[in-house]
């Protein structure tokens, strides 16, 4: 029995649906959601002052898609991935995970639930590969950590769908970014969860392993029927991979849509309307 590949078969890319749309349109799709945000309110409290970056979001990510989240610096970004990602709580609104709102899972159905590979840098000390990559599995072991037979197994596959199993016996702080990033996201795969997020999965990579990373992340989620939202700066591997972009402009304003979508309507152009004229003539070009 293959314990890490899930029955979701992959589609031709002309039928992926559109999944990470706003909340009303929900139901107009079969896939279903694996993660929403209904009427959400992102920002910071410091004492007694509250600092808003984002309301009244609606938001739905659906299986087997992978979202890009896209913005200029101070829109947001990192702000709403701590948010969705249970590392700060919602000034506003709700999240829900699989159905369940996230405020109403202890740590350990969080865990289950939801798998986050952030752009710090893991002190692994003197882990190999594999040993960073069975870390993926806390959640389902007990209290001395000791793995059976099936996580063995589940780690194994999962380095082998993150493409670094030959890595495994390789020391962590010998890898390089591009192969440090695999085994992390090896990681992520072996925790079994229906989402992942990534903040900055190609930060600090040559373009070959920018290429090479997304390749996979959108081979993973269209294979395995996960849901995978990134945050990313990398407007033209974003356009060119992800089933879905979601937008944030500095002023607040929040868009939704497939690549072609988002451009036909001007969304990407009004996104990044406050980074000057180049920037403008950049994004024009890109979609000519």
């Amino acid at each position: 029995m293959n314990m890490f590949w899930s029955r979701h078969s992959h589609r031709p890319e002309h039928a992926r649906p559109s999944g990470a749309a706003l909340d009303q349109a929900a139901g107009s799709s079969s896939v279903p959601a694996a993660l929403k945000a209904r009427d959400l309110t992102v920002g910071y409290r410091q004492g007694t002052r509250t600092r808003v970056v984002n309301r009244g979001l609606n938001l739905c990510l659906r299986r087997g898609t992978l979202a890009a989240l896209l913005g200029p610096n101070g829109a947001g970004k990192s702000t709403l991935m701590r948010t969705l990602a249970g590392l700060q709580p919602p000034l506003a609104g709700e999240v829900w995970l699989d159905g369940r709102p996230m405020r109403a899972l202890s740590a350990n159905e969080l865990a289950r639930n939801l798998a986050v590979v952030l752009t710090d840098r893991v002190d692994a000390g003197y882990m190999s590969a594999y040993a960073l990559a069975a870390l993926g599995r806390y959640p389902y072991t007990s209290w001395d950590g000791r793995l059976s037979a099936e996580d063995e197994a589940i780690i194994q596959e999962a380095m082998r769908a993150a493409r670094c199993e030959s890595l495994a016996a390789r020391m962590a702080s010998e890898l390089s970014d591009g192969e440090r990033q695999r085994v992390m996201l090896a990681r992520a795969l072996a925790q079994q969860t229906p989402i992942i997020l990534l903040d900055e999965p190609t930060a600090f990579l040559d373009l070959p392993r920018r290429i090479e990373i997304m390749h996979l992340l959108r081979d993973l989620a269209h294979n395995t029927g996960r849901a995978f939202l990134i945050s990313t700066h990398d407007l033209e591997l974003a356009l060119r991979f992800a089933d879905e972009l979601w937008l944030m402009a500095a002023d607040g304003a929040f868009s939704v849509g497939a690549p072609d979508e988002v451009s036909a309507r001007g969304d990407l152009l009004r996104a990044f309307a406050a980074e000057g004229d180049e920037v403008q003539r950049y994004l024009q070009g890109i979609h000519r």
